[in-house]
């Protein structure tokens, strides 16, 4: 049988660092405020210099070199993000030029969620022989859309890229994804300009509780989705790789599945809210650290903006 497997993985973070105690100095904010709330400690914010495709090109890289291929194995390239370099070309195309590769090359836009539907996209293509090598990429410069006089928005979001390279194999890969979204819920998060009206905010705007409430019960039901159409039990998960939003959904989504935060990646308190970076960014973290190994089951989770939800179990 054939599956789609991730045989590779990498990330990139910009170094310039954004503090809790930085905000301090420009927001009526303290550290303890944040981190109780969201559980953010820092953020990476990309230079001014630096594009989304920068981001995700040097996380291509280290994906390429640690699934052991050169760059010219990749026959196509799926970018997931929210904050593209341009309206067009896509930025996929942006790092398939840095990377002087010739093959397909598309966005995708689910704001948060969108890694998961990149890897879903994938998981079609591999299945259908449609290609071999993919490279699935999780980008964003949240900065770019983030109103830093805006206290509830301002402490929560990051830069950063992760990406993985899908192939196919004859063991156990990906085993299911699930992709959802439901578009009446879009101005409870959303950036609300539109292009014949200047005057509109093109900051992101969120209306946190509800998003909150919103979010833990969509994951509650995509967790029972994911276990139920796989035939698993909770035990059954070694790991969960969620998206990074608030600390808070995080430990929701642990006691769902009656497992210690022990079990879950963590890197919100590092990274923050990176949208469609922050499944790859922790699975990247998870498997460099030495904590994720070859066989276990890893579920990833995202909930985002349109609002869109979804999952994707694998055996790493």
């Amino acid at each position: 049988m054939n599956y789609a497997k991730i045989i590779g993985c990498g990330s990139y973070l910009p170094k310039k660092i954004l503090t809790n105690k930085d905000l301090e100095t420009s927001l009526e904010t303290t550290d303890e405020w944040i981190t109780s709330r969201t559980g953010i400690k820092e953020r990476h914010i990309a230079g001014l210099d630096e594009t989304t495709s920068d981001l995700a090109y040097q996380a291509s890289l280290k994906a390429i070199e640690h699934a052991m291929l050169d760059a010219k194995d990749i026959d196509l390239i799926i970018l997931a993000t929210t904050t593209p370099d341009k309206i067009f070309p896509s930025t996929a195309c942006s790092v398939q030029a840095k990377l002087g590769i010739i093959c397909p090359a598309f966005d995708i836009q689910a704001v948060c969620t969108g890694f998961i539907y990149a890897l879903s996209i994938a998981e079609k293509f591999i299945k259908t022989n449609a290609a071999k090598k993919i490279l699935v990429i999780g980008a964003d410069r949240m900065s770019s859309i983030t109103d830093y006089g805006d206290r509830t928005n301002a402490i929560l979001w990051g830069d950063g890229a992760g990406a993985v390279i899908v192939g196919p194999s004859n063991k156990p890969g990906i085993l299911s994804t699930h992709i959802h979204a439901d578009g009446k819920y879009e101005e409870l998060l959303h950036v609300p300009r539109k292009a014949e009206n200047k005057k509109i905010s093109d900051t992101i705007e969120m209306q946190g509780n509800q998003v909150f409430k919103f979010a833990v019960n969509t994951l509650d039901k995509i967790v029972d989705e994911t276990l139920t159409d796989n035939n698993l039990t909770k035990s059954d998960i070694d790991w969960v790789v969620p998206h990074q939003a608030n600390i808070r959904i995080l430990e929701a989504t642990a006691k769902k599945l009656e497992m210690s935060m022990s079990k879950v990646i963590v890197t919100i308190d590092k990274h923050g809210n990176t949208s469609a970076a922050s499944i790859p960014l922790a699975l990247d973290e998870g498997v460099k650290s030495g904590k994720i190994k070859e066989n276990q089951t890893i579920l990833m989770e995202a909930f985002g903006g349109g609002f869109t939800w979804g999952s994707a179990l694998i055996k790493y």
